[in-house]
């Protein structure tokens, strides 16, 4: 049955990869059968995860309805807006004009409320794909389907039923505010679902010097998730029986990870599947059960209903916060075999053994004068000769003179193939995974305890195309480094230190191949998705790479593609975790043709100002002893700060301050300062001007270091740690000295100071609500709430 498969999937998988470099054409010039569509997106009253919430359906559910085309036939999707916002559909993974890939502002115009927007394209190719909104927040509301476009004539697989399986992750929250919590830097989401790692537990695993070294770089340790959710659904459901499957039909499940942020690892229960397609094209079918799923990616299985049970199809939270299953056929459950939760602290120790630096800035001083090259070099592990070395990129870079190489934020490096040894350089590029695992074994074998194996389960070997990939050695290649960088505390996600608001297009020529290396130097995995294109995933099958959309890039480790510039326009690259790409990780792929006319009232602007929003939060301490304050309303460089404190002895002190952020850990502000002037009464305030730095230290202290308008000089320094699940530790010290630069001092006297600290514990009962108790120098001790919002 195998070299059945294989034998048809050659012969289909020429006529797809012929699909993939025919630039797309407007409107239906090959009078083609039309085939229609309405969608209808409206706002309704939801219950996915225990409680009514407002949501976002498609012609009234959640997922929307598959939509079924065949190769070969001209599709016309009418979108109609219900709701009060404006929204978007993209077809993801789908070859069509640029006008109707459906990013608003940048290929499409938005579909306003009220307003109807009609999608038109040839389908020009086979496979399980998706669609989803790419208007903010929204696919995580659930405007998102299904979308399945069977071949030409025969199927290329032989199989007697067709099922498919949209994965996802549901908050009860509204996205914005989830986005905004994150914002914020909180522990809250993991201490919910059980993945945080608070100190006591890292101490008694004796990990505690893995620990400093995250502190040390900025880090509070390792991370898979970001983001609590309740429920994870499969077409919209936690578990969900499909009994109308037959002992010993063979099914083909199409399975898409629609999630907003979740990936998942995939199990299935009786004999091992199948998998015969990743991202909609074929590939060599290959026996494999255990699956990962990157968010937005599809696979396509085989499986075999077993006798007189039912199949159970398993996914699970990367992080192992949960799971959800669908059952095929009826009977006694052919359990799927379950997945261990991921070991962080485990994690953080494997990584302290590693020579590395982590931390890389998602924010730089001068986004454009950066280099990546410079960035791969000082980031990630100090081992950067030894890996280009065995992925055929032999650079000696003591001979390189980096002063005079600033490139504008992405480096660009064309190559001409007809000056270059394509012998070599095929070897080169496309079998360093093959190096790896010869030459290489040795070196392997002997980091596996240093943890160098850590992800070594992400990759994409076994993949592989039917047919060759490659593209003509005579075409011209741009070389492209793009480092993936990010900033949890502040959360903000960039390429090379750049977000996309800071950004500019990455120039793509026509009929040249660019290659792009993804160099990963967060701790989050990042699925990486072009829009309007299929690329070659390089991986151990060299020329039979496989061809796919969207490409997981692991933690700490490398990746690269490569794909043939045939469009025009420009295309929106990006993480497909939701909020990392409302974060700023996101490009604008440009083949620098004119701008679509009809775009013309659609500024790009909008789309850069999506991803550059205001976030507003604060916190309110009510105490016995005193009653604090805090808002802070926050971009990605600017942020405008609100901060009183007032103690039950009428003492006040109120500061009102905007920052700029230089880089990730240092940013300039300055402001007013109100406070009493006598002790135990407010019938005199004084009202100075302040400036200074704040600087965001290792191990994670925060300085403060000003200077008001009476030339006094104060410095602080404030730290809290999550000393056990839901406890946090925290204290403050400030100092000020008065030199009578301004001020007269007392006869006899130098200079006058002041002390200011205080400690405390708070205990977080929920998102919003903690208990606190703390001891301040001034107000004495005290107790109360702590209130989040």
């Amino acid at each position: 049955m195998h070299k059945i498969y294989s034998v048809i999937l050659v012969l289909l998988s020429a006529i797809s990869v012929q699909a993939q470099q025919e630039a797309s054409v407007e409107g239906n010039i090959n009078d083609l059968p039309v085939h229609e569509y309405t969608l209808t997106i409206d706002q309704e009253m939801v219950n996915k995860a225990g409680k009514e919430v407002m949501g976002m359906t498609v012609n009234g559910t959640i997922p929307g309805p598959t939509l079924d085309f065949t190769e070969g036939e001209y599709a016309v999707i009418y979108v109609h807006n219900k709701m009060d916002v404006e929204t978007s559909i993209h077809w993801h993974g789908i070859l069509l004009p640029n006008f109707y890939d459906g990013v608003p502002y940048l290929t499409t115009p938005p579909i306003e409320p009220g307003e109807t927007f009609k999608y038109e394209f040839e389908i020009k190719q086979s496979g399980t794909y998706w669609y989803h909104s790419h208007t903010m927040l929204q696919e995580q509301s659930g405007v998102f389907g299904s979308l399945v476009i069977q071949p030409k004539g025969k199927p290329d697989v032989v199989y007697d039923k067709e099922l498919v399986l949209v994965l996802s992750d549901w908050t009860n929250e509204k996205p914005q505010d989830v986005q905004r919590f994150l914002k914020r830097g909180t522990e809250w989401y993991g201490i919910k679902k059980g993945t945080s790692t608070p100190l006591n537990q890292v101490v008694a695993r004796g990990a505690f010097g893995a620990q400093l070294n995250f502190w040390k770089q900025r880090m509070e340790g390792a991370d898979i998730a970001d983001i609590y959710y309740p429920a994870f659904l499969i077409n919209g459901e936690e578990s969900i029986e499909y009994p109308e499957f037959k002992p010993g039909e063979k099914v083909r499940l199409r399975i898409i990870d629609g999630s907003a942020s979740t990936s998942f690892w995939m199990t299935f229960g009786g004999e091992t599947p199948t998998l015969i397609a990743a991202d909609g094209l074929n590939v060599v079918p290959v026996k494999h059960n255990k699956t990962f799923i990157g968010v937005a990616e599809t696979y396509d299985f085989i499986v075999e209903i077993p006798q007189d049970k039912k199949l159970e199809f398993r996914i699970t939270a990367q992080d192992g916060s949960g799971t959800a299953s669908a059952y095929l056929g009826t009977g006694e459950i052919a359990k799927a075999p379950e997945i261990a939760r991921p070991d962080k602290i485990e994690m953080m120790q494997q990584m302290a053994n590693m020579d590395m630096k982590m931390g890389a800035p998602a924010l730089k001083s001068h986004p454009g004068k950066e280099n990546p090259q410079e960035m791969m070099e000082e980031w990630g592990m100090e081992m950067e000769e030894m890996e280009m070395e065995m992925e055929g990129i032999q650079m000696d870079h003591s001979k390189m003179d980096h002063s005079k190489m600033e490139m504008p934020k992405d480096s660009v490096m064309k190559m001409d193939h007809s000056k270059m040894d394509h012998g070599n350089m095929k070897k080169e590029s496309e079998m360093d995974h093959s190096r790896m695992n010869h030459e290489g074994m040795d070196m392997q074998e002997d980091m596996k305890m240093d943890g160098m194996e850590m992800f070594s389960e992400y990759n994409y070997d076994y993949l592989k195309s039917p047919e060759k990939t490659t593209y003509d050695e005579d075409i011209p290649v741009n070389n492209i480094l793009l480092n993936l960088t990010g900033n949890m505390n502040r959360y903000i996600w960039s390429m090379n230190g750049v977000p996309l608001s800071e950004s500019d297009k990455i120039k793509i020529e026509g009929d040249e191949v660019t290659r792009i290396t993804f160099n990963n130097l967060t701790m989050m995995h990042h699925p990486m998705h072009l829009h309007g294109h299929f690329f070659r995933v390089i991986n151990e099958n060299g020329e039979y790479s496989p061809l796919k959309h969207t490409v997981n890039v692991p933690p700490m480790e490398k990746i690269t593609i490569e794909f043939y510039g045939n469009e025009y326009g420009d295309w929106f690259f990006h993480c497909h975790i939701l909020y990392h790409m409302m974060g700023g990780m996101a490009r604008v792929m440009s083949y620098e043709t004119d701008r679509d006319p009809r775009l013309d009232e659609y500024p790009l602007s909008h789309l850069l100002a999506e991803t550059n929003q205001f976030y507003t939060w604060g916190t309110l301490d009510a105490a016995s002893h005193m009653s604090t304050l805090n808002v802070t309303s926050s971009d990605i460089r600017n942020q405008f700060m609100v901060n009183a404190e007032y103690g039950w002895n009428q003492n006040l002190e109120a500061e009102f301050t905007y920052e700029y952020y230089l880089n990730d850990w240092v940013r300039l502000f300055g402001g007013v300062n109100v406070e009493n002037e006598l002790e135990d009464s407010l019938d005199e305030l004084s009202t100075t001007a302040i400036g200074g730095i704040r600087y965001f230290t290792p191990y994670m202290f925060q300085l403060d270091v000003r200077l008001d308008n009476k030339l006094r000089p104060q410095i602080s320094l404030e730290r809290e740690i999550m000393i056990f699940p839901r406890l946090i530790l925290f204290g403050e010290y400030e100092f000020q000295a008065d030199f009578g630069w301004v001020n007269d001092l007392e006869p006899g006297k130098n200079f006058e100071e002041e002390q200011v600290w205080n400690a405390g514990f708070e205990y977080l009962l929920s998102k919003n609500f903690s208990l606190m108790g703390s001891y301040d120098n001034r107000f004495g001790a005290g107790g109360g709430l702590t209130i989040r919002f």
